[in-house]
């Protein structure tokens, strides 16, 4: 968890886009040094305050929002990809992410 001005820093020096955004998947199983430590898949940067206003503008609770982003960031991990793969790709990245943001609303956030 991080600020704006924290991941707009990581998303400028590592990925060359110079504004803050939500959510950054760091993969470790992918490039130099892939397969290092087997069982990590890597790291995921939420900004908290995007994070809010996003909540706040789609009116539904920051832990939900929260909760959503750590799922859409692990997906990124696990392989899935809306960005930089075909139209269908990012259809299927979507349905699994409802699907499994709707099992974790039933289990674990009220409201």
């Amino acid at each position: 968890m991080t600020d704006d001005r924290g991941i707009q820093e990581i998303n400028r020096d590592w990925l060359g886009k110079d504004r803050p955004t939500n959510v950054i998947s760091f993969a470790m199983q992918e490039g130099e040094g892939a397969g290092v430590q087997a069982d990590l898949l890597g790291d995921v940067v939420i900004s908290a305050e995007t994070a809010a206003r996003d909540a706040a503008e789609a009116g539904v609770p920051f832990e939900h929002e929260l909760y959503f982003l750590l799922l859409h960031g692990i997906l990124h991990l696990l392989g899935y990809d809306h960005e930089r793969g075909t139209a269908a790709e990012a259809r299927r990245m979507e349905a699994r992410e409802q699907e499994l943001f709707a099992l974790i609303r039933e289990e674990y956030l009220q409201g």
